[in-house]
């Protein structure tokens, strides 16, 4: 019989990240404002949450991060304008964003990692299980993986998170899992994790990519955490403790996904994700296809 626990209703997004990949275009602009065909990076991954179930939204920024939190407010002079003008469509778009979840902010203040980020949520979450959505990692709506891992945290307890089988060549960009199977089918027990491994010290090809369900416990691991790679506090060390000593907060799961996932922190990707996502709007598709079609056969 499946132990009630807590409805998991609190989503955290990363987003104090300073964006160098993109520069010079982020020099003034958060990289999470970056337009994914017409709407912000940033706004699929809170539609993402939402979609989960999680509409209690607490954004961690840091300076420059302003255009987050007007991007999700409400903008009457130019709702006012549209109204007046009655472009209904327009308007409910410009809407959509400020309606979507109860958002909340919170600076980080010193950049010392992900591990940090994260534990400035600790007085927002309390002491309940929280989704955490790093906002580069953008996953297809048509391919649900949050919705799963919550359903996974239910069940079992503990935390959960997001693995993603890679080549060998890539494991050193990511944190890599040592993993065993359950009888689950696409469920990991983690027993290991590794930030960023050389090729050859990595225990798997099992990346972690940027979606997790945490117990409250990682709170006060991450406090005594000290800082690993990078000279940063790794939420992946406090993860790696977690599932070393699953007494602290319950086992830590891995959820391995084989959908639609595209890395907007990454230039080419976030090319990518332009193209196939126009390609598959019913309003921009079929000229966009047809375009990209003759653009290829006859430009290059």
């Amino acid at each position: 019989m499946t132990q009630s626990r807590p409805r998991i209703s609190k989503a955290v997004i990363p987003a104090a990240g300073l964006g160098t990949r993109f520069l010079p275009a982020t020099k003034a602009t958060p990289k999470e404002m970056l337009p994914v065909v017409d709407k912000p990076a940033i706004q699929y991954v809170v539609e993402e949450a939402v979609l989960a179930g999680l509409s209690d939204v607490l954004m961690i920024t840091g300076r420059n991060k302003r255009p987050l939190e007007d991007h999700f407010d409400r903008n009457y002079e130019l709702e006012e304008a549209l109204r007046r003008k009655g472009d209904d469509s327009r308007l409910a778009r410009v809407q959509e964003s400020s309606d979507l979840a109860t958002m909340h902010y919170v600076r980080q203040g010193d950049p010392r990692g992900l591990g940090h980020a994260v534990l400035c949520a600790a007085p927002h979450v309390g002491d309940e299980p929280f989704a955490v959505l790093l906002g580069d990692d953008l996953i297809d709506a048509r391919d649900p993986l949050l919705s799963h891992m919550v359903d996974i945290q239910r069940k079992h307890g503990g935390s959960v998170i997001a693995l993603m089988e890679v080549d060998p060549s890539q494991v050193h960009l990511y944190g890599c899992a040592a993993v065993k199977p359950t009888d689950v089918d696409g469920v990991m027990q983690i027993t290991g994790l590794v930030e960023k491994p050389d090729a050859a010290e990595a225990p798997s090809n099992y990346a972690v990519i940027g979606r997790y369900v945490l117990d409250p416990a990682v709170f006060d691991v991450l406090r005594e955490t000290e800082p690993g790679r990078g000279g940063e506090i790794q939420l992946t060390d406090a993860l790696q403790a977690l599932a070393a000593e699953p007494g602290l907060g319950g086992p830590v799961h891995g959820v391995v996904f084989k959908g639609r996932r595209y890395d907007t922190g990454d230039r080419g990707d976030y090319l990518r994700a332009i193209v196939r996502l126009a390609c598959e709007r019913e309003d921009l598709g079929p000229d966009f296809r047809a375009w990209l079609r003759r653009y290829v056969t006859e430009e290059m």
